[in-house]
């Protein structure tokens, strides 16, 4: 079934797996294949070539409507490992209201007591702490590229706020998830990341990632001198010292 959604093309697809190996984790899921976010540096966009879409990146997500049953055979076949929901679409995109694949995906793995690591922007997830709290071995991170939402704006003009993404890390943090932050990319305005995160993740990851999809913006706003070698390693430095003063552990 193919249908429109604010000129984003959904289609309702069968997947032949879901629980996939990842060079990240040992295993990922996948309930979307695109997103809507449409991030500008979006590294996913290599996931085009295999699609057969031709829409461009960001204008089209395939639901996998069979994930869930899929995922309840596949976990009786593979070894218990470490799961990343999700590593090229947005767990947590606007579609996962209707859908909740990815809820009830969450749902098996927490019964199952399976490891699994949540990687989203959106703070939809909150509507699934229930779940996350039951998951023994569950920890939950937001994207947060930039403390300035006016920069996200430029980058992200599809995601959700900064302000709404870090009071989603609260609220986890809150509940008792373990949380961390994935500043990926580090955006101009990332350094004063460090105090709005205080007191709210257990651990941060940091890196520059592939940003060669949004040289158009960097250029159009202005912004190339955010774009060297030396910036990202100042950038990286200054954060690395505000998260240590502040006992939050910097992993990778």
């Amino acid at each position: 079934m193919k249908e429109y959604h604010s000129m984003i093309l959904v289609k309702e697809i069968q997947s032949a797996t879901i629980l996939s190996n990842s060079q990240v984790y040992p295993y990922v899921i996948n309930p979307y294949v695109g997103c809507q976010h449409n991030c500008t540096y979006c590294y996913a966009r290599f996931m085009k070539r295999f699609t057969g879409h031709k829409e461009p990146w960001g204008q089209f997500v395939d639901v996998k409507i069979n994930a869930p049953d899929l995922l309840k055979k596949e976990i009786t076949r593979k070894k218990s490992a470490k799961v990343w929901v999700s590593g090229v679409c947005d767990p947590y995109q606007p579609l996962e209201r209707k859908y909740a694949i990815t809820r009830k995906c969450l749902e098996i793995l927490a019964q199952n007591d399976w490891a699994v690591v949540v990687q989203t922007r959106s703070p939809l997830i909150l509507r699934d702490a229930d779940v996350l709290e039951r998951g023994k071995y569950f920890e939950v991170g937001l994207t947060v590229t930039t403390a300035d939402d006016r920069i996200r704006s430029i980058f992200e003009p599809h995601a959700p706020p900064i302000e709404e993404r870090i009071n989603a890390l609260d609220a986890l943090h809150k509940a008792g998830i373990k949380t961390y932050a994935m500043i990926a990319p580090i955006l101009p305005g990332a350094e004063g990341l460090a105090e709005l995160l205080a007191g709210k993740i257990d651990y941060v990851i940091m890196d520059r990632m592939n940003y060669n999809h949004a040289d158009w913006v960097y250029q159009k706003h202005n912004l190339m001198d955010k774009k060297t070698d030396a910036y990202f390693d100042q950038m990286e430095q200054t954060l690395s010292s505000a998260f240590s003063k502040l006992g939050i552990v910097k992993q990778y």
